[in-house]
Parts: C-alpha cells; sequence; structure tokens
C-alpha cells in the first residue's frame, strides 16, 4: 500500500503499516520472510493493555471501565492494532509513528512507535504519555514468527524464566507464580533481569529477543507460527499490576530483535 514505510539496512529489509495498527508487515532477513503473513499477523503492537483483560474491565481509583470484549469473554491485545497512526518521519533505516488514544479508551494521550534497523538488528521502542488524567496502561509487542523458513526444520525456542504465571481455565493468570513447564505455551513468564529469548531455525538463522520488560509471552500452539511477546506487564495486569501513566511519568518500553546466519 502507499501508505507502507520501507527500512533497508545491508540484507535486512523491514515494511511497517501504520493504516494497519502500525504492524510490521515484513521483516526479511537475505529475502528470507520472517513473519507470518497476513493482515491480522506481521507484529503488532499491544497498547494500550496487552494480552486479556478479564471480562473486558479495568479499574482506575474508583471509576470502573468496560472495552469492548473482542475475544469473549475477555477485551485482548489493546486497541492500538486497529488504529491508523501517522507516519511522523522516516528515512532509509528508522521511523516514527504516532497515534492520539480515542475511544473506547476513556483517557486523552499518545502513543509513539520508533523503528530503527542495523544490519543485524531491529529495535522497536514504544511510549504512552497522557494529556491529562494519570491511568494504568500497559505496551508491548506481538510478532507472529514462521515456524518454518523452508529449511525442512522446525523453529527452536530457547529461554530460562525465573517463574511462569499459571494460567487458569479462563486463560488468564491465577496470581500464583510457578515453575516453569515445558509446552506447548500459551503463557506468560517471569524474567527479572529482562527478556531474553532464542529463536533457532536449524541450518539458517538465529534471532534473539531482548528487552529490559519482566514479561514475556510464549504462544505455540498454531502449526504456522510461534508468538515471544515482550511486555510491560502480565496479561489482566491493568487489574492486576497497574503501572500508572502520569504526566511526569510515561510508559517506555523497547525490544531489540538482533540474528545471525546458520547457513
Amino acid at each position: 500500500m502507499s501508505d507502507d514505510v520501507r527500512l533497508k539496512a545491508a540484507n535486512a529489509a523491514v515494511t511497517l503499516d501504520p493504516g494497519n495498527g502500525c504492524r510490521l508487515n515484513s521483516l526479511k532477513i537475505d529475502d528470507t520472510e520472517l513473519l507470518r503473513q497476513g493482515d491480522h499477523y506481521g507484529a503488532f503492537p499491544m497498547v494500550p493493555w496487552c494480552g486479556r483483560i478479564e471480562l473486558g474491565r479495568f479499574r482506575n481509583g474508583g471509576d470502573v471501565h468496560q472495552m469492548p470484549v473482542n475475544h469473549p469473554p475477555h477485551a485482548i491485545h489493546g486497541t492500538g492494532r486497529d488504529t491508523a497512526w501517522r507516519t511522523a518521519r522516516a528515512d532509509e533505516r528508522s521511523a516514527a509513528f504516532t497515534y492520539d488514544l480515542a475511544d473506547p479508551w476513556p483517557y486523552s494521550g499518545r502513543v509513539t512507535q520508533l523503528a530503527e534497523l542495523t544490519e543485524n538488528s531491529l529495535t522497536l521502542t514504544m511510549g504512552v504519555e497522557t494529556y491529562d488524567d494519570s491511568f494504568p496502561a500497559q505496551a508491548g509487542w506481538h510478532p507472529w514468527f514462521l515456524r518454518n523458513l523452508g529449511t525442512g526444520k522446525d523453529v527452536e525456542i530457547g529461554f530460562q524464566a525465573a517463574w511462569q504465571e499459571e494460567r487458569g481455565d479462563d486463560h488468564l493468570p491465577t496470581g500464583r507464580r510457578i515453575t516453569p513447564r515445558p509446552g506447548p505455551w500459551d503463557d506468560c513468564f517471569g524474567m527479572p533481569d529482562g527478556v531474553d529469548v532464542t529463536l533457532t531455525w536449524p541450518g539458517a538463522l538465529e534471532l534473539k529477543i531482548t528487552s529490559r520488560a519482566e514479561w514475556v509471552v510464549v504462544y505455540d500452539e498454531q502449526t504456522e507460527a510461534v508468538c515471544v511477546e515482550p511486555q510491560s506487564g502480565p496479561p489482566n495486569g491493568l487489574n492486576t499490576h497497574p503501572r500508572l501513566v502520569t504526566p511526569i511519568d510515561p510508559l517506555e518500553i523497547s525490544t531489540t530483535w538482533t540474528w545471525r546466519s546458520l547457513a
């Protein structure tokens, strides 16, 4: 589309679509696509919350707010992925985007996303600021990485977590932290020293996902793709682990994806 923003550095190329939730449509290394294709896939920002909100409701002080239940019985993945963003600037290797928070989110503010590409890495940075009242918020990313890059071997997911958020039958954390269990996963893990997950496509590519954030959701229950989602808080965190955005304390989060060839 005409509003796509393309970045290129050596053999790495990224395409972002600000009109479709400012998601990454494409991440190619040596002409090999890493992301699942489709309007709902790629890699999208989750903002102003990540994962599920229980029954779509969250509290800020004495006020209870209802978000659209877009994944019954819960609300999921924020509103930013369904919003058209504005390209603030773009050059060959970096681009910045913004959008103003609006209905159904009950608070005014601005979200920014910065993408910076080098020959062997991509850094994404997101910020959430308020124009007025303080409010709880979360931010993170939901990439859909292809399970297989055409090499004949599926991706391997490697990480060491301090804990796993126990998942209830409603797919929300129960509040208990348990010893990490083997997959398949649709689960949130705690990494107090920062997110550090490695995806390895044997004989093809290694990609390391890092962030100073302490939470990551790993989802590998689909045949086409796997997801590694660094985020500023756990699912349902607006209720259980609120992080207030105030006029003097915006929310900021970044993640860096670094790769090397194994061919």
